[in-house]
């Protein structure tokens, strides 16, 4: 029978419809999953140097999204589970977390002991897997970011806090409130944004087009790098960021939190409060608001810098229920979002920023206006909403995975100074997720999932202006991935995937003229994955993988025909683009001592069909000039070439004995990137991060009084180098120079009678206010001040962050 539900869902992932005797598994799926098993898992948890128990110590089956907490005498006891094999978190602050596969069947009673630590070695992913996986045994490279790191990093957005603690991710600018992620030298539509389990569909393929998700929500972050199409599909070729809001709290418990937040360069003060519960009925939710206030932002070289102010009001979370059966959740987002457009425009005889730059009411901006909070033209007003549901209950002797979700995505463009609330773009973005997954039982060691994931997607221009047409899409993949585990030292994992993609584009006239035509693309590829984790010993862990993954052209790649705002070009698609392909491998090893931990990630990643722009000649010679009015803009296409990339990510982190509190944690990323052939001279990768080194020198005093625990004080020096290998054809890129930032924070818990009162983290950024440009800022190539000879606008100078949380803890009676 077990062969016969495995070839059956096999075969309807696929498409096929199997003729055997389709009634007599049904049958069977229906007795089983009304006969689901109630099991529990029970014990207590100590110190393992005193005896004593460990109040307050968490359990989590990250598969199932339940756990429990300890009381008093260190006891514990889950909520009824699905009998079956689970992989068991056990952590408590300040301890080594304990992560074990346990076979739950019954009333399982297991006890447990935690030895102190002043480092965690690991964690547990749900990212580019079928289920729940130490991170010591995935193949791939993956870090996790908690949010006590969020909290203790300042920041104006998710994707600029990532870029400062996990080596490899970068992130591509256009002032503090936008910012692209990129992994290892590539970013836009070839990194998938997820966001609890769905994948995030926005206007990735633009330059002012950012992350939709509430900064203040996220509960913890997984980044994995390299290509995940094997679970993803399309567009997964550099990698994925999982940004995770909704996770529940153990059973019996109702918690909340109150934060507040502020940043002295460019005035931000932000504020995000939660309540979330799981009763012990099985009943669990979370609920959160956020509202966020910046204006502009200042450094020493530009003064305010105009219009780079925004803000954000937001809200969502879940509702769902835990059984014995399983779970099922309903998730719900709204995120809303003003953001001003720099535009860096500048008075030629001051250099002071303009506004309403280049029409008859052009000034320089008055120090109220810059003081200002309000927008002012040219802005966005971006909106995205989700709502998911999210369902894994036990199926015959495995479990199925459901999930389906809509987003809706709105982005508004608002440029016309006589007409300042009617948007002269907007895009109207609509997309159906679906994800059905089933997991096989464990057996000799084999875990094995099989899935059909994809999504349909609706794009409508509802302005007068238009950049790409309206278009159609629909997307279907079907895979197979297994993992065998030998004892606890070698681990073998891989699968294959097949996708289809159908692109249809509109035609759109315009005064009788063609200004798209219609068209019909289908895309397919096979990608895959096969990796190896060894550990010799339990200190040192080696990888390596081998993925394959692909991206379909985006529909402003196939059909754009229109000048780009903010530049001088004027891009043609092409709508004989093919599909984008990287293959990718990955080399490295961990190791994990009690007073030092070392890792490093080698890649080289083959890129064919890798999609740019260049520059269209003219008929008799020269290039294509475009004119639109008075304006004229150079004629650019995009095309295809082959490409490299080869890099790798290094970190050291030293506490010495008995210094056990003291850190001094290095890491350190490089990539490199160049065509197969050039073009004007030059075959390097555009917009490829700067070597970086982050050198943190850090104290943790874990010990509490009766006032405060958990303090820390750390100093950090980053070091970013010169970019001199830079994509100067088109003059598409201009070197940049290296420079070192400075930055110190602080922080602590203050208690009282045990309990957290609130906690407080102060990070001082750029302490000696240096002047710099990242080579990753969009901002860098907006006009040049006259007066003093610089291009462009710099990023943000010195910077006080504080941020104030209050968590609130109740008891449950239900």
């Amino acid at each position: 029978m077990r062969k016969k539900i495995t070839l059956y869902i096999l075969l309807v992932s696929f498409g096929f419809t199997p003729v055997f005797a389709v009634n007599d598994i049904q049958q069977s799926l229906v007795w089983r999953l009304n006969a689901a098993a109630k099991s529990t898992l029970s014990g207590i948890i100590i110190d393992q140097q005193t005896g004593k128990p460990l109040a307050g110590a968490a359990v989590f089956i990250h598969e199932l999204k339940t756990g429990s907490i300890t009381n008093a005498d260190g006891f514990f006891t889950t909520l009824e589970i699905p009998s079956g094999k689970y992989l068991v978190e056990i952590s408590f602050q300040g301890y080594k977390t304990i992560i074990e596969t346990i076979a739950i069947s019954g009333k399982i009673e297991k006890n447990f002991s935690l030895s102190e630590s002043v480092i965690e070695h690991e964690e547990v992913t749900v990212t580019g897997v079928a289920s729940a996986t130490r991170t010591k045994l995935s193949a791939q490279p993956i870090s996790i970011v908690k949010k006590s790191d969020l909290m203790q990093s300042a920041s104006t957005n998710i994707i600029d806090a990532l870029s400062k603690l996990i080596p490899g991710l970068a992130n591509l600018g256009t002032g503090p409130a936008i910012s692209k992620p990129i992994i290892r030298g590539l970013g836009y539509n070839r990194v998938v944004t997820v966001h609890d389990g769905v994948r995030q569909e926005g206007q990735q393929w633009g330059d002012e087009h950012g992350i939709e998700v509430d900064e203040y929500s996220i509960q913890k972050v997984e980044v994995l790098k390299g290509p995940a199409s094997l679970f993803y599909g399309s567009d997964a070729m550099a990698g994925v960021v999982h940004l995770i809001t909704n996770v529940p709290v153990v059973r019996g418990t109702i918690t909340g939190n109150i934060l507040g937040t502020t940043n002295s360069n460019n005035g931000l003060y932000g504020t995000n409060a939660n309540i979330a519960g799981h009763l012990n009925n099985g009943f669990n939710f979370n609920a959160y608001g956020t509202y966020k206030s910046a204006a502009d932002y200042q450094n020493a070289a530009d003064g305010k810098v105009f219009n780079s102010r925004f803000n954000e009001k937001n809200f969502g979370g879940y509702i769902g229920i835990n059984k014995s059966w399983g779970y099922s959740h309903l998730l719900i987002s709204n995120f809303n979002q003003k953001i001003g457009i720099v535009e860096g425009a500048r008075d030629i005889l001051t250099g002071r920023f303009l506004v309403n730059a280049e029409t008859a009411f052009s000034r320089i901006a008055s120090i109220a206006e810059l003081d200002s909070r309000d927008m002012v033209t040219p802005y966005q007003h971006v909106t995205h909403f989700k709502i998911a549901s999210d369902n894994n209950f036990e199926l015959g002797t495995g479990r199925m995975s459901v999930n389906i979700g809509f987003q809706k995505n709105q982005r508004r463009e608002l440029g016309d100074l006589l007409q300042p609330n009617t948007p002269s773009l907007h895009f109207d973005l609509q997309t159906i997720n679906y994800s059905l997954q089933y997991h096989l039982s464990e057996k000799n060691g084999w875990l094995t999932s099989i899935g059909l994931t994809g999504m349909y997607q609706q794009n409508r221009n509802l302005a007068e202006e238009v950049l790409i047409p309206q278009y159609n899409q629909f997307d279907i993949g079907g895979f197979y991935y297994t993992k065998k585990s030998f004892s606890h030292q070698l681990t073998l994992s891989g699968g294959i995937r097949a996708d289809y993609r159908n692109t249809m584009g509109e035609k759109l006239l315009e005064a009788a003229v063609i200004r798209f035509n219609n068209f019909n693309r289908n895309f397919g590829n096979l990608s895959g994955s096969i990796g190896i984790s060894y550990s010799p010993i339990e200190a040192v862990t080696w990888k390596f993988n081998v993925a394959r993954g692909f991206r379909a052209p985006s529909v402003s790649e196939l059909a754009s025909n229109g000048a780009h705002e903010g530049t001088n070009r004027y891009e043609y698609g092409d709508n004989n683009l093919k599909t984008e392909i990287s293959l990718q491998a990955d080399a490295g090893v961990e190791i994990n001592k009690d007073h030092i931990s070392f890792a490093i990630s080698t890649f080289i990643n083959q890129l064919q069909h890798y999609i740019f722009y260049s520059k269209l000649s003219a008929v008799r010679g020269g290039d294509s000039i475009i004119h639109i009015g008075a304006e004229e803009f150079t004629a650019f296409k995009y095309r295809q070439a082959q490409a490299l990339l080869v890099g790798f990510e290094a970190k050291l982190d030293i506490h010495p004995h008995p210094f056990d509190w003291l850190h001094f944690e290095n890491n350190f990323s490089i990539v490199a990137g160049h065509f197969n052939e050039s073009f004007e001279g030059t075959n390097k990768l555009p917009f490829i991060p700067s070597p970086r080194l982050l050198s943190v020198l850090r104290g943790n005093f874990n010990k509490k009084s009766h006032l405060i625990k958990n303090s820390y004080f750390k100093i950090e020096l980053d070091n970013t180098a010169a970019q001199n290998r830079v994509f100067t054809a088109y003059n598409t890129e201009t070197s940049t120079p290296g420079f070192s930032l400075l930055n110190i924070g602080t922080g602590t818990d203050i208690v009282c009678k045990g309990k957290v009162l609130f906690s407080i983290n102060l990070a001082l950024n750029n302490v000696t206010d240096v002047i710099y440009q990242s080579n990753m800022s969009r901002l860098k190539y907006t006009d040049t001040n006259t007066v003093t000879g610089r291009m462009g606008v710099f990023n943000m100078g010195r910077n006080l962050s504080v941020k104030l949380n209050m968590p609130l803890n109740f008891k449950s009676r239900t």
